[in-house]
């Protein structure tokens, strides 16, 4: 408990006294997180819209391929996002690799799933006979697409809670493919994780809590956006 007190006390000292070192590498941790809960949004919200609304070839496996990625091991993703970035990997001529976009790319990966899933779930949710309504009504197939997700709208911000929280605390695949370069590529996962390792307990305690604030933060606020559109 010593630890965890000392822990509080030098985080609020950190947060204070403004300390370079810690605003970098928060801002970095939101740099990334959010970038990579954005491009997740755009990829799962239109995925997941597809799924729920259409029949083809083919859809079971698609979504459950989409359940099994929700639950995908971080470090599996790290290993195949590296082996794809690195020097002889597919795209490995872009020379991304330990960089904050091979980050980003990583963590995009792991929610994309998570942000599709819940919204095929929320989109599947919606009463049946109000899809039946709008085309009634004459709605186009993009009013009706518009109104559609308009109504599913607090299942698709739990979407993006979900995914933002999956990736802000993420460490595995974060530490494969940026490297944890001081300065470039080390967010708050990271830098609590080489701390631990160098027995520094007090200040990895203090990163972490200044993440669960962090993380708190975001997570309210799109909660409450979410109540109010409710």
């Amino acid at each position: 408990m010593s630890v965890i007190g000392e822990g509080i006390v030098e985080a609020v000292g950190l947060l204070v006294t403004a300390n370079p070192e810690v605003v970098n590498i928060t801002l970095r941790t939101m740099q990334v997180s959010g970038s990579a809960t954005l491009i997740s949004v755009l990829l799962g919200v239109p995925c997941g819209t597809i799924l729920a609304l259409t029949r083809f070839f083919g859809r079971k496996l698609m979504v459950s391929l989409v359940n099994f990625g929700m639950g995908l091991p971080p470090v599996v993703v790290g290993l195949v996002t590296w082996l794809t970035l690195a020097r002889y990997g597919p795209l490995g001529d872009l020379s991304i690799l330990y960089t904050p976009l091979a980050m980003i790319i990583a963590q995009a990966v792991i929610a994309a799933p998570i942000v599709a899933g819940f919204t095929l779930a929320a989109i599947q949710s919606v009463n049946p006979k109000l899809r039946l309504q709008m085309l009634s009504l004459g709605a186009t197939p993009l009013q009706y697409l518009v109104l559609l997700l308009w109504e599913a709208r607090l299942g698709i911000l739990a979407a993006v809670i979900a995914g933002f929280g999956r990736v802000i605390g993420e460490v595995g695949a974060s530490m494969m493919v940026g490297g944890n370069l001081r300065g470039y590529t080390r967010v708050l996962t990271t830098a609590t994780t080489l701390e631990v390792s160098k027995g520094k307990f007090e200040l990895a305690a203090a990163l972490s809590i200044i993440l669960l604030f962090l993380s708190f933060f975001i997570a309210a606020s799109l909660s409450c956006l979410q109540q109010r559109g409710k």
